[in-house]
């Protein structure tokens, strides 16, 4: 696409979208307050009581959770229990500091945020402004090869689906004074021993890594001219009156009010961690009672030179139900309301698969290659989300459910004491999701019991399909 037509699609784009956004944000009801649970109440407090119990598992609680399950695409059910914020210097019963979670609550959702950043991607793809098939080296300004394998392309598709042959081993979080090409240079001032390059697999090959993302946001900012935090809010989040976003330092008074602080029980001495079940929760991040966000970018940033600073690949924050907002959206062909969010055809292509493990019990791969991630989790994916295959395993495998009756496309996200799931099954319109705000407990000690997952996502998990999805 030539620089002319490029800056034609981009002014038409943002006309559009403008309109879409202000049309929403003029016209959005209390959605949230008019969608209570639809399950009996028999069912609810069943399951209220189920979610409640897994959440204070004696010497494995959990600081909070936030659970949702649509059900045909309409939302049946959504609870919450646990502290968004503890007070740590009295017991939480004692202290009006702590406050509780709730429908509004926003988390730090983690690697689910690979799949909402996606959606801006095709929302870009739609405007005619990115190709899935280029090379993105026209987008970047500068070569994006693996020096290893110079004469294989990378492309979004494969930026998108994990095989681009980049690496996370030179790290894939940086601040605003490094511009990605010093890093993926050879010759470059972050270059070093190009860390960041795989020596053994070149594009094609399946490793799940989060750098990936950061040269799409910067792809993102390059096309559009716009800062990536900005620009998501603009393309989905505003569009569909959602709270929350990629940048805590813009948050309203009200969403930074709301955002959960993620905890753990557990310190680091010496180098090494040491887990106290029965000890003080610890702050892990997101904790603004004292002190407000730092400021990412100043004015002097340099937009498109580095898509780490607002973390597309784990740094988004946003409430469960609003969450479910976009799982419906994408149940519902595109459609939110009364507006087109993203084309049937884009989610489709979105949510195809573009990779498959060759490993014993599954189809081949058209790289020829065995899927090398922790305990055999990943065994099939599209463009920014997981399709789980309903292997199971014991502390390995993607099984989702223990009878194995439920499966579809999603992710998962796991970090700074948070895990969260995102699992829609498009055939039957079912979904779920859970945020948990931190452990009490080392979770890699309760390995799950079909699946790579933690016990108590699995728990979560099952609790939730069998009490509002199969009941």
């Amino acid at each position: 696409m030539s620089a002319k037509s490029i800056k034609s699609a981009r002014r038409a784009a943002r006309r559009s979208m403008l309109g879409v956004a202000v049309a929403a944000l003029m016209s959005r009801l209390d959605v949230q307050a008019a969608a209570p649970n639809v399950l009996d109440a028999a069912a609810t407090a069943r399951l209220d009581a189920e979610i409640i119990a897994i959440a204070n598992t004696p010497q494995q609680q959990l600081a909070s959770v936030s659970v949702l399950a649509i059900r045909h695409g309409q939302l049946v059910y959504q609870f919450q229990t646990g502290l968004r914020h503890i007070d740590l210097r009295m017991p939480p019963s004692l202290s009006s500091r702590s406050l509780p979670a709730n429908s509004a609550t926003l988390y730090r959702i983690a690697s689910i945020s690979k799949l909402v950043t996606t959606l801006g991607v095709m929302k870009l793809v739609e405007a005619g402004l990115l190709d899935l098939d280029a090379d993105v080296s026209a987008y970047l300004g500068y070569p994006l090869r693996n020096p290893h394998f110079p004469d294989r392309v990378i492309n979004l598709r494969r930026l998108l689906s994990h095989t681009s042959s980049l690496r996370d081993d030179a790290g894939y979080n940086f601040d605003a004074s490094v511009s990605l090409d010093e890093l993926l240079l050879p010759g470059g001032r972050l270059y070093g021993q190009g860390r960041m390059w795989a020596a053994d697999h070149g594009p094609g090959f399946f490793t799940y890594v989060n750098l990936n993302w950061g040269v799409v946001g910067s792809i993102m900012e390059r096309v559009t001219g716009e800062r990536f935090d900005r620009l998501m809010q603009r393309l989905i989040l505003q569009p569909m009156g959602l709270h929350g976003g990629f940048n805590v330092a813009e948050f309203s008074a009200t969403d930074l009010a709301n955002l959960a602080t993620l905890y753990r029980k557990r310190i680091v001495r010496d180098g090494q961690e040491i887990w106290q079940p029965a000890g003080p929760w610890v702050a892990q991040t997101d904790d603004y009672a004292s002190q407000p966000p730092l400021v990412r970018a100043g004015p002097d940033y340099r937009i498109g030179s580095n898509g780490t600073l607002f973390g597309p690949h784990g740094s988004l924050r946003i409430s469960a139900f609003d969450l479910g907002q976009i799982m419906l959206m994408l149940m519902h062909e595109g459609r939110f309301q009364d507006q087109q969010i993203l084309q049937p055809g884009s989610i489709k292509t979105m949510f195809a698969q573009q990779w498959r493990s060759n490993e014993k019990g599954n189809a081949q791969a058209s790289n020829g290659a065995a899927a090398p991630d922790e305990h055999g989790a990943f065994k099939a994916w599209g463009l920014g989300n997981q399709h789980f295959l309903n292997i199971p395993g014991v502390g390995q495998g993607d099984r989702l459910v223990a009878d194995g009756g439920f499966t579809g496309e999603g992710h998962f996200g796991d970090a700074w004491g948070l895990t969260s799931a995102f699992v829609i099954d498009f055939k039957n319109r079912h979904g779920v999701i859970f945020m948990s705000g931190g452990t009490a407990f080392d979770p890699e000690t309760t390995p799950g019991e079909y699946s790579a997952n933690y016990r108590y996502q699995e728990r979560l998990l099952d609790a939730l399909y069998r009490g509002a999805i199969a009941q």
